[in-house]
């Protein structure tokens, strides 16, 4: 009988033991294994990311002399216009439009500056725009403007039929090939050091 209480005892102890052991890796040595784990992968991570930003570094000065080169075909290129101000850009700016819709054909209703906007050393130099013409001379002002040096950007066109005239003895209106347009035009200049 005391043998059997002994091998109790002894069998309660290894028990105890165990769920001593067991708490004790759930509680301590499981998040530590996590931990480990999860620095492991953090050091990975990181590993790549150094790796990839060795590969930049090294791509630096060719990247550089990329931009230089870029740069000096940009200002050989005057998509910038080349005024003194602001003002004169924008007047320089109505002027082409005004030419561009002359020689199509059109009609210029009115040209109107709009406040400057600087953004990242460079002006942006708007204008609003209205003009009447048929389709052909839409197509050709645009165009012209597309292709103008200094770059000129068409923004927020509207293009509407215009009414058409009264035909005084059938007292219909009889169609008209005449549009109504509106648009901005944006150029854009260096900001002026001062």
């Amino acid at each position: 009988m005391v043998l059997k209480n002994n091998q109790n005892e002894r069998w309660l102890a290894v028990g105890l033991l165990l769920a001593v052991m067991s708490f004790i890796s759930f509680v301590i040595i499981l998040p530590l294994i996590n931990q480990g784990l999860a620095l492991h992968d953090e050091r990975n991570t990181l590993g790549f990311r150094l790796e990839q930003y060795e590969r930049i570094l090294a791509r630096k000065q060719s990247v550089i002399e990329e931009m230089e080169t870029l740069k000096a075909q940009f200002a050989d290129e005057n998509y910038l216009s080349t005024q003194n101000t602001s003002a004169l850009a924008s007047a320089e700016l109505q002027e082409m439009i005004k030419q561009a819709i002359v020689e199509a054909g059109g009609q210029l209703s009115s040209t109107q500056g709009l406040p400057i906007v600087t953004k990242n050393n460079f002006n942006r130099i708007p204008i609003n725009v209205r003009m009447t013409g048929n389709s052909e001379v839409l197509r050709a002002v645009l165009h012209k403007i597309e292709t103008a040096t200094p770059l000129v950007v068409v923004e927020q066109i509207d293009i509407r039929p215009m009414r058409g005239v009264r035909n005084k003895v059938t007292h219909q209106i009889d169609p008209s090939n005449e549009l109504s347009v509106n648009f901005q035009a944006i150029s854009f200049m260096k900001k002026p050091v001062a």
